[in-house]
C-alpha cells in the first residue's frame, strides 16, 4: 500500500508540474492510473465521495512535501489545479561544513519530540537541493551534544497555539496550591530553561503577563476560537522572567542548613559553606523571588534558618504538597 501511494503521489505531482493549464479534478481522475483503477466508471456516488477524499489527502501530502499547488477558478466556475515550475524550483543551496553541522544539531535537539520527523524531512530536502554530499549533518562534532527534553504532553498543543495565535485553556497547579485551577491564556512563546519548558503569555483572568511551567499543567490543553485580546510584545523574555522568579536576580542572602552530600545546585550558588557536623552543612545563598519554590524541591535535605519570611513560605509550600 505504501508503494501504491508513493506512485500515486508521484503521478499526481508529474501531472500538475507538466500541465500548462489548470487541470480539474475530473481530468486528473481520468488521467492518473491509480485513480482510474480505484474510481473508474460504475463506482457511483460513493466512488465520487471516496475519490474526493483521497484527492484532498493527496494534495495535502504533496503540499506537506513542499510542492506549491495553485488553485485556479475559470470563467465557468470550474476549479483547476497546477504546479508552476518556477514556483517549485529552489535556488542553489550552498552550505559549508559548519552550517551543515549546525542544521544537524538543530534537528537532533528535537529527537524526543514529534518534531523529529519534520526536522529529518527538512534535512532530506536540503540534501536533495544541494547539501554537500561529504557532510553528514547527524555526525557528532564534539564531546557535547545539545538535548532539549520534551516529555510534557502540553508541549505540542501549546507550540501550535503559539504559532497560530490561538488562545488556550488548561488546568494549572501552582507550587503553593493543593489543586489545579483553570487558566485562560493567550500563548506567546515557549522556552526551555534549565531542563524545564515554560510558556509565556497573557493571562486573561488576571489581566497580566504570566509564565507557566509546563510540568505543572494537568489534563488536556483546549483551544479557544476567539483571537488575541492583548498585543504580543516584540520580544518575549521568558528566560529572564523565569530567572528572576527563580532567585537568579537577588539582592539579599538566605541562610540554610543542607544535608551533607545533597543539593549540589545549591552548593554551586553558595557564597559561604560551613560544616556543622552530624551530616549537615550551613550555606549562605542568594535570595530572590521564587527561591522558596526551588528549596521545596530538595525536600527534607534543606532547612531554612533565615530570613523568617522565606522559612514561612517554604513551610506553606510543603504543607500544600502534603495535602495533595
Amino acid at each position: 500500500m505504501a508503494i501504491a501511494k508513493a506512485e500515486r503521489l508521484m503521478n499526481l505531482a508529474l501531472c500538475l508540474l507538466g500541465t500548462r493549464r489548470p487541470l480539474s479534478k475530473r481530468e486528473l481522475r481520468e488521467s492518473i492510473e491509480a485513480y482510474v483503477e480505484a474510481f473508474g466508471p460504475g463506482k457511483g456516488a460513493a466512488g465520487d465521495d471516496s475519490f474526493s477524499r483521497m484527492f484532498e489527502r493527496d494534495k495535502d501530502d504533496l503540499r506537506e512535501l513542499g510542492l506549491v499547488i495553485e488553485t485556479v477558478e475559470n470563467l465557468d466556475g470550474e476549479v483547476g489545479y497546477l504546479a508552476r515550475r518556477d514556483s517549485n524550483r529552489l535556488p542553489p543551496i550552498t552550505l559549508d561544513a559548519e552550517e551543515a553541522a549546525a542544521l544537524g544539531l538543530a534537528a537532533k535537539v528535537w529527537q524526543q519530540a514529534r518534531l523529529a520527523g519534520a526536522a529529518s524531512g527538512a534535512l532530506q530536502k536540503l540534501r536533495a537541493a544541494g547539501l554537500p554530499e561529504d557532510v553528514d549533518p547527524y555526525e557528532a562534532h564534539g564531546a557535547l551534544e545539545p538535548r532539549i527534553p520534551v516529555h510534557e504532553a502540553a508541549f505540542e498543543p501549546l507550540m501550535l497555539a503559539c504559532r497560530d495565535r490561538r488562545p488556550v485553556i488548561f488546568d494549572y497547579r501552582k507550587a503553593t496550591a493543593a489543586h489545579p485551577e483553570p487558566r485562560h491564556v493567550e500563548p506567546w512563546a515557549l522556552e526551555c530553561w534549565r531542563g524545564h519548558w515554560y510558556l509565556a503569555g497573557w493571562d486573561r483572568d488576571r489581566g497580566a503577563e504570566r509564565v507557566f511551567r509546563l510540568s505543572r499543567i494537568t489534563g488536556r490543553v483546549r483551544s479557544r476560537g476567539s483571537g488575541f485580546t492583548a498585543s504580543v510584545p516584540d520580544v518575549v523574555t521568558v528566560r529572564e522572567t523565569v530567572a528572576t522568579w527563580a532567585g537568579e536576580v537577588a539582592d539579599r542572602s538566605a541562610l540554610i542548613r543542607l544535608r551533607s552530600g545533597a543539593g549540589y545546585p545549591l552548593r554551586a550558588k553558595a557564597a559561604k559553606v560551613r560544616e556543622l557536623g552530624d551530616g549537615w552543612d550551613e550555606l549562605e545563598i542568594p535570595y530572590g523571588h521564587g527561591l522558596d519554590a526551588w528549596l521545596v524541591e530538595f525536600g527534607p535535605d534543606v532547612v531554612v534558618l533565615e530570613p523568617a519570611e522565606l522559612r514561612a513560605d517554604v513551610v506553606d509550600r510543603l504543607r500544600a504538597v502534603a495535602k495533595g
